[in-house]
C-alpha cells in the first residue's frame, strides 16, 4: 500500500490540475455569455450566472485541496521532509478550506457565509505568504527544495494566490450593481459599471491560467 500512495496522490494531483483548470475555463465562458446583454434576455443572463456559480465550485474545490496534495507528494518524493504534524497541519487546512467553500455556497447569502468567506480570504492570504516565502528562500539558499524547478513551482503557486486574491479584489463591486441590474433592469446605468468591474478582473484571470500552465509544465518536465 506504501508504494501506491506516491503515484496515487501523483494521480489525484493530475486529477485536481485538470478539474481546476477545465472548470475554471468553464466559468471564464459562462462569464463571457453573461456579458452579452444584447444577445441574451436578463432572465437568460442571470440563468448563466447561476450556473458560472455552480461550476466555480470545481475550481475552488480542487484549489483547496492541492494544498495538502502537494505538500504530501513533496515530502513522499524525498525533496523535503516535511513533519507528520506538517502533513496533519496541511490536509487539516486543506479539509478546512473544502468545508469553508461549500458552507459559503450553501447559505448564500447570509451573514454566515460571509463570515465563512472572510475566513477563507484569511487562509489564503496566509497560504500565499507561506508559498511565496518557500519558493523564494528555496531559490536563494538551495533549500528546504533542492531542485529549482520545484522550489519555482513553489513561488509561482504563491503567485498564483496573489492573483486570485487580486481577482476577488477587483470584482467584489460585483455584487451590489448584479443587485441593481435585477432591481432596475438592464440598462446603459446599469450595465456599463458592471462591465468594466468585470473587464478590470479578466487581466488576473488570465494570469491565473498563465501560471497554473507554467507549474503544470515544469512539474512534468523538470526543466533545471
Amino acid at each position: 500500500m506504501t508504494s501506491l500512495l506516491y503515484p496515487s496522490l501523483a494521480f489525484l494531483h493530475l486529477l485536481l490540475f485538470v478539474f481546476w483548470l477545465g472548470a475554471d475555463v468553464g466559468v471564464f465562458l459562462l462569464g463571457q455569455h453573461f456579458r452579452r446583454r444584447h444577445a441574451y434576455t436578463l432572465e437568460q443572463r442571470l440563468a448563466l450566472l447561476k450556473l458560472l456559480v455552480e461550476v466555480d465550485m470545481v475550481p475552488r474545490t480542487a484549489w483547496a485541496l492541492m494544498v495538502p496534495v502537494t505538500l504530501s507528494l513533496i515530502t513522499l518524493g524525498g525533496y523535503w521532509a516535511i513533519p507528520a504534524w506538517g502533513l496533519a497541519l496541511a490536509w487539516l487546512a486543506g479539509v478546512f478550506w473544502v468545508w469553508l467553500v461549500w458552507d459559503a455556497h450553501a447559505h448564500e447569502p447570509t451573514p454566515r457565509s460571509t463570515s465563512d468567506r472572510k475566513v477563507e480570504s484569511v487562509l489564503r492570504y496566509l497560504l500565499a505568504i507561506f508559498y511565496l516565502a518557500l519558493g523564494a528562500i528555496s531559490l536563494y539558499r538551495g533549500e528546504p527544495l533542492t531542485p529549482r524547478w520545484l522550489a519555482t513551482k513553489a513561488l509561482l503557486f504563491g503567485l498564483i494566490f496573489a492573483a486570485a486574491i487580486m481577482i476577488d479584489i477587483r470584482f467584489k463591486p460585483v455584487g451590489p450593481m448584479l443587485q441593481a441590474l435585477i432591481r432596475q433592469g438592464s440598462s446603459e446605468t446599469t450595465e456599463l459599471p458592471l462591465l468594466r468591474t468585470m473587464n478590470r478582473t479578466r487581466m488576473w484571470v488570465w494570469t491565473v491560467y498563465l501560471l497554473l500552465l507554467v507549474t503544470a509544465y515544469l512539474g512534468r518536465v523538470k526543466p533545471f
